[in-house]
């Protein structure tokens, strides 16, 4: 009575027999589907979902350049570190506190006695 409704573009051509059936294409671009199957009588549910956003900036873009800004706040930290770690000041009130590196930095005291002038 009524002719079953296409699925996908695999169900236009006949198969030939012996031969086995393979989905057809899906664009990583295209809506998500949902169905029980290619060969099943249910239609398959084609939906657009909306991106959640505030302005231009999506999760995404913020997850990317939270990631981006905390690297290279990471690579300035240590970049200032390494620039001002010969800072007496910088090396008492920073560098010592450091667990593993921090005794390279503790500097002992010359006593007057072994100075030679």
């Amino acid at each position: 009575m009524f002719a079953r409704p296409l699925q996908s573009p695999s169900d236009m051509t006949p198969p030939v027999p012996g031969t086995p059936r393979v989905p057809a294409y899906k664009s990583p671009y295209g809506p998500n589907w949902r169905g029980t199957g290619i060969s099943s009588m249910a239609l398959t549910e084609f939906r657009y979902y909306f991106q959640t956003h505030v302005g231009t900036i999506t999760p995404k873009t913020v997850m990317r350049t939270s990631v981006k800004a905390g690297l290279f706040g990471g690579v300035a930290l240590f970049t200032v570190i390494f620039y001002a770690s010969g800072i007496p000041r910088i090396q008492q009130d920073i560098l010592q506190r450091i667990p593993i590196i921090g005794q390279r930095f503790i500097k002992e005291k010359i006593p007057a006695s072994d100075n030679p002038f």
